[in-house]
């Protein structure tokens, strides 16, 4: 596996732009579909509020495999949400999905050694925060030191999903293989994650500034703004895609028998 130029990173972007750009209303209606089941299952007694979360891997492949059809020239349908779900991967997906929370738990928890659990409180909405208690926390240290210790885990999970699914890789295999992928390619996500915090958070900002000083309307730029974050959220899910065939190829058909353990 050969290092890719910083440059890539910025390809990634571009290549979601085109995909999306086929089928920008199939796509954006595959999101919303998926928010509106999101918000189903938080309904759910006990474990309403966590399955969302280890899900995230299981619905992952759901937009991975509408970017193929995408590129195939095939019509992307909400009940594409159902293709982790139909997967033989789908156990080694969800158990993905448990480790993945299990990170994230590991590393918001930590932070309390800085700030005394401010941060976890906030992630978990256990309790109401307001900016007196945030003002000399050391909520920003908290919050720096948990993305330090995430991003190892973060490297891994990064291809992990598709890895199990496409390639019938099991849960350890397709972590080590995602994090080495990641790693090789550093300089290329570099750019890929500031070429996205710049679209994804700057741009929104001022356009909402700019909106707030010519207008002055909460509700003009409430219509501005929802749309361009739903469609900067899914052409974001759709540069995922590129990152995977560069790095390891097309996907092959999914395989016919669950992943080895």
């Amino acid at each position: 596996m050969e290092k890719l130029p910083a440059a890539t990173g910025w390809q990634w972007i571009k290549q979601g732009f085109s995909l999306f750009r086929k089928q920008p209303a199939e796509l954006s209606t595959l999101f919303l579909s998926y928010m509106f089941l999101m918000m189903v299952i938080t309904i759910i007694p006990l474990v309403g509020q966590l399955l969302p979360l280890v899900l995230i891997p299981v619905f992952s492949m759901a937009f991975m495999q509408a970017c193929v059809q995408v590129e195939k020239g095939q019509r992307v349908y909400p009940n594409l949400l159902l293709t982790g779900f139909r997967s033989p991967a789908f156990r080694t997906l969800f158990r993905l999905g448990l480790l993945y929370v299990l990170a994230a738990t590991v590393a918001i928890g930590a932070s309390a050694l800085i700030d005394g659990g401010l941060f976890w409180t906030v992630m978990t909405g256990s309790a109401r925060v307001d900016a007196k208690t945030v003002q000399g926390s050391g909520i920003t240290l908290a919050m720096l030191m948990a993305a330090v210790l995430y991003t190892p885990a973060a490297m891994a999970f990064w291809f992990a999903a598709p890895l199990i699914a496409w390639q019938n890789m099991s849960m350890g295999k397709a972590l080590f293989f995602s994090f080495y992928a990641v790693k090789r390619a550093g300089r290329a996500f570099m750019l890929y994650g500031l070429g996205w915090a710049a679209i994804g958070v700057v741009l929104p900002l001022l356009i909402s500034t700019l909106l707030g000083q010519l207008t002055g309307s909460p509700a003009l730029m409430m219509m501005v703004l929802l749309p361009l974050s739903i469609v900067l959220t899914v052409v974001m899910y759709c540069s995922f895609y590129p990152t995977y065939t560069t790095l390891f190829g097309k996907p092959s058909e999914q395989p016919s028998r669950p992943p080895s353990q």
